[in-house]
């Protein structure tokens, strides 16, 4: 049984990536993180001395703290955030329990420098389609809840990259991290880097994407499906952000099913009551 004001790993596990699970705080002192940089999927990290300052931040949504054991720093650390108003618990046995229990952990080395506020910033062309829009989504849902994405013209790319310290992704280009390979597009790309390969739903995701990516709508059912909404929602958006910001809810039903409802399947019933119905059927 969890202690008061606790959550466990496996429980936290099942809200990572859905638009309305909390946040997850990671308030592990910076020499400690520096000693073994792995982030809990969706993470951000805040000095748990300056709680007062950053809790305002979280006043609208739940949030999970953890630190490296779950014990005193961050059971205290919720504690004062639910002193400030807001609806906070600690993870149970922390980042090593975590870690411990198999879960997804992000690799911060890989990830670009972080802006004066600690979001990653990223860049690519503009008028998305399907991967533009799929990263995206994967790096807010489960890297970097406050990224921040730029489009520009294709050929600004590289230049914004350099001037603004964002990473370009989904681009040719020597030394270009983020994009195509061989036969995989940068969402694969990104699913692997960022340690997410074994999560199950992000795996029956990514043939989605990739097929829908790269003319190869047949790779799975699903596919053509996404490529057909993708393109409508290109249609229906001239500003990117505001495309992006349709496009999340398009991932986020793409992903449940992926999670939750690959078994169901749907037929018409009438919703006539059953006498109803067994009159109509004897008349016939």
């Amino acid at each position: 049984m969890p202690a008061l004001n606790t959550i466990p790993s496996d429980k936290f596990a099942r809200l990572i990536g859905i638009p309305t699970g909390p946040v997850l705080i990671d308030v592990r002192p910076d020499d400690e993180f520096a000693s073994e940089p792995l982030l809990i999927s969706g993470t951000l990290r805040r000095p748990s001395a300056d709680v007062a300052a950053w809790a305002g931040e979280f006043q609208d949504r739940a949030a999970v703290v953890a630190c490296r054991d779950g014990r005193a720093l961050s059971q205290g650390v919720a504690a004062r955030l639910r002193h400030e108003g807001v609806s906070a618990e600690a993870l149970e046995g922390g980042v090593a329990g975590w870690a411990g229990a198999g879960l997804p952990m992000v690799p911060n080395t890989v990830l670009p420098p972080r802006d004066a506020e600690g979001r990653t910033v990223w860049v690519t062309r503009g008028r998305p389609k399907v991967d533009r829009i799929a990263c995206p989504w994967l790096i807010r849902r489960f890297v970097d809840p406050s990224a921040i994405f730029l489009f520009v013209a294709p050929s600004e790319v590289q230049g914004v990259a350099e001037r603004f310290g964002a990473a370009p992704f989904d681009i040719e280009g020597d030394g270009i991290v983020w994009s195509h390979r061989d036969n995989a597009c940068t969402f694969d790309v990104m699913v692997e880097a960022f340690g997410l390969g074994g999560h199950a739903p992000l795996a029956r995701l990514a043939p989605i994407v990739r097929g829908a990516d790269t003319g190869r709508p047949d790779l799975v059912p699903e596919a053509a499906g996404l490529l057909a909404a993708s393109l409508g929602l290109s249609r229906m958006y001239a500003d990117d952000l505001e495309q992006l910001e349709g496009g999340m809810l398009l991932y986020d039903a793409f992903y449940r099913w992926c999670r939750d409802a690959t078994d169901e399947t749907h037929n018409w019933v009438s919703h006539q009551p059953a006498k109803a119905r067994a009159k109509d059927k004897v008349r016939s």
